[in-house]
């Protein structure tokens, strides 16, 4: 097929089943990464615990979900995993979210492992020495100063986690990239169908993108928002 010949009347035929593979890709990518930072920030804790009861499972957890394919991941849960626990299987947006969770909650405690032991530890010193409990010392000191640190590789992992929700196709998800092979295989035409996914993935991580770095300015230790007086100038 002649690059500099595509039809892109055929896309325009499937249209909506591109608008329900976008929803679908945002919905799945959003569900796991609010699930994976909050797994994740319980397995980072975790991670500096000194009581290896709490360590050594969400040490294992990590090292298992980062040193495992999320393609092997996915295909488990789906197909053997949630089938045993419960009995049946949920469909593939159960599957797909259940698998985003645990995988990014793995990259995410790292982050807040190391965003954690990045903040010098006299700051718990003088937290505690100030009569906070180890926990309000974390909550109220630490975590606050961590955070910062941890936007921009948080904003990172958010954005691999978007590119591999693509994974998902492989349960018959209804994403991007399953309405570019169902096109591709009603018209053996490739150019167009995934051209036009490729494109919304980028525009997708372009936004994203964007938003990480208005995050990440706004927590920046150099942020100071511009001030108008009442004649509307600003200082």
């Amino acid at each position: 097929m002649d690059i500099f010949d595509l039809r892109w009347d055929i896309i325009w035929n499937y249209r909506e089943l591109f608008l329900r593979g976008l929803w679908v890709t945002i919905v799945l990518t959003i569900c796991g990464y609010i699930g994976g930072i909050i797994l994740g920030v319980l397995l980072g804790l975790g991670e500096t615990s000194k009581k290896k009861w709490i360590y050594w499972p969400s040490k294992i957890y990590v090292d298992l979900f980062r040193g495992t394919p999320m393609l092997v991941q996915i295909l488990i849960i789906h197909l053997a995993f949630i089938p045993a626990v419960f009995g049946q299987s949920f469909g593939f947006m159960v599957s797909g979210i259940t698998a985003l969770i645990l995988n990014s909650a793995a990259y995410n405690a790292e982050i807040i492992r190391a965003g954690i032991q990045s903040i010098d530890k006299g700051q718990m010193e003088a937290a505690r020495s100030l009569g906070l409990t180890h926990n309000q010392a974390m909550r109220k000191i630490i975590l606050p100063q961590a955070f910062r640190r941890m936007i921009p590789p948080l904003g990172n992992e958010f954005i691999a986690l978007l590119k591999d929700s693509s994974l998902v196709t492989v349960i018959a998800a209804s994403d991007i990239l399953y309405a570019a092979k169902v096109v591709a295989g009603a018209y053996q035409r490739f150019w167009e169908p995934y051209l036009v996914a490729a494109f919304m993935y980028l525009v997708l991580t372009y936004l994203v993108t964007k938003l990480i770095a208005y995050v990440e300015k706004r927590f920046s230790n150099s942020y100071n928002p511009r001030r108008k007086q009442k004649g509307g100038l600003g200082i």
